[in-house]
């Protein structure tokens, strides 16, 4: 029986066993990590260089874009040099940064998201005070609350999770370390308080959840009650990019982790795990940018002004 005290790194899932697979997996994960990297570069260049998009909207896009760049750069790039060195290893330090780090950026993209959902309710359903009730400094509090909560809630359970004495080993089930999977490493005695952390964040997740589904409910039926038909179209497409988002990115991470035990199996956790840690970060901004003819225009511009400087 090892102690967390005696360990000092750990074996993380590998992709596969053979040097060409090993290979794959990195040009996969490369291409994937260079498409998230550029897309979520140009939005938040966009955003921040062009003037007609310094909105509440694309405020709380840009903030979207730098936390889907910090999630998918926390996991990936330690996954595509172990391929590349054919190794399994990550240090005892590195393992809690990471776990840090992705639960972190993913709590506060989840808040994010919430208060993204309040600015589409205000703007649709209250017009009139969208200056009043979104102006920037109210803007600035709640995108420096959901970077404050998901800190506050990654630093609870990382320390938490890495204070529990882990006497199963040193080997993941995962191909970035995350908590549920370190969990699973500890002693069957000394986890209650986690246990105790979780509950109080899945409070919070449900509350949050609550909070989105009752403005939408609103935001549908002053939807539904508008005269005209281009109105309701105006509207619906302010609100399909952010639903689109929302249900990505609860739908991936809910189903790795609450999916049914009977059709567990290591290489449909693999799955999974891209799934809710890399496919959001890579898909955003396309979904965002597919039908919002302010952004479209403004990435157009930034790609022109890009390639003349070049030439």
């Amino acid at each position: 029986m090892s102690n967390s005290s005696f360990l000092n790194e750990f074996l993380l899932l590998a992709f596969a066993d053979t040097r060409q697979l090993q290979l794959l997996h990195f040009s996969l994960f490369l291409g994937i990590y260079l498409a998230a990297l550029l897309a979520n570069g140009l939005i938040i260049t966009a955003v921040a260089c062009h003037h007609c998009l310094h909105t509440p909207m694309y405020f709380f896009l840009l903030h979207l874009a730098l936390l889907d760049l910090g999630s998918i750069s926390t996991t990936v790039p330690k996954s595509m040099a172990n391929s590349l060195r054919d190794t399994r290893t990550i240090s005892y330090s590195g393992c809690a940064a990471q776990a840090f780090f992705f639960f972190f950026l993913c709590s506060a993209e989840y808040s994010l998201l919430t208060a993204m959902a309040y600015d589409r309710y205000v703007a649709i359903c209250r017009p009139l005070h969208y200056g009043t009730l979104l102006g920037t400094r109210a803007c600035v509090r709640m995108a420096a609350a959901a970077w404050a909560s998901g800190f506050l809630n990654a630093l609870l359970h990382t320390a938490n999770t890495f204070s529990i004495p882990l006497c199963q080993g040193n080997v993941l089930d995962q191909f970035f370390c995350e908590i549920p999977q370190l969990l699973k490493l500890s002693c069957s005695r000394s986890y209650l308080r986690e246990v105790g952390l979780l509950v109080v964040s899945t409070s919070l997740v449900f509350g949050c959840f609550i909070f989105i589904v009752l403005s939408y409910a609103q935001i549908f039926t002053a939807v539904l009650r508008m005269p005209s038909e281009q109105g309701r179209h105006k509207a619906f497409s302010m609100c399909l990019p952010h639903l689109a988002v929302l249900s990505l990115f609860v739908s991936t991470g809910l189903f790795a982790h609450r999916k049914p035990s009977s059709i567990s199996s290591p290489a449909l956790n693999l799955v999974l795990a891209i799934q809710y840690s890399m496919i959001p970060p890579a898909v955003n901004p396309l979904l965002y940018s597919m039908r919002n003819k302010e952004l479209k225009d403004a990435l157009r511009k930034l790609i022109l002004v890009v390639v003349f400087k070049q030439q």
